[in-house]
């Protein structure tokens, strides 16, 4: 696997401590294992580019997107997406803010579909300290 851009790193790690509120919602909600028992990264670099939630053991990108936004750039960045065999689950800034349990159900559906990925296990964008953790 090749090393983080250490630029992209950084602006990724800039927006987990920027969050837009949406984010921050559905982060509340994915943090900690509690969907699935499942753990979720949030703002992961993925080659060169950075996604709102991933869960690296299967593979979906989950990306939550405001009133301005590039559908034909996005289904391109969903085509790079699919063909490392990862799928993409996009969901609005309403539907996170109305209606969380729709959005957590779809997560759900998706992510039990889906195959364990080992392939996908991504260095952690910020890792314990030597020995910590083993």
């Amino acid at each position: 696997m090749p090393r983080l851009d250490p630029k992209l790193a950084e602006h990724a790690r800039r927006m987990r401590c920027e969050p837009t509120e949406p984010d921050k919602r559905l982060w509340r909600r994915l943090s900690n294992s509690q969907l699935g028992g499942w753990k979720f990264r949030r703002q992961a670099v993925i080659g060169r580019r950075i996604v709102d939630f991933f869960y690296p053991a299967i593979g979906p990108v989950i990306e939550v997107y405001g009133d301005t936004h590039d559908f034909a750039r996005d289904r391109e960045k969903d085509r790079a997406f699919e063909v490392h065999g990862l799928c993409v689950l996009r969901f609005t800034n309403a539907d996170v803010t109305h209606n969380m349990e729709g959005v957590l159900e779809a997560i759900l559906l998706k992510a039990r579909s889906l195959p364990s990925r080992s392939s996908w296990r991504l260095p952690h964008p910020n890792p314990s300290p030597e020995g910590e953790g083993r």
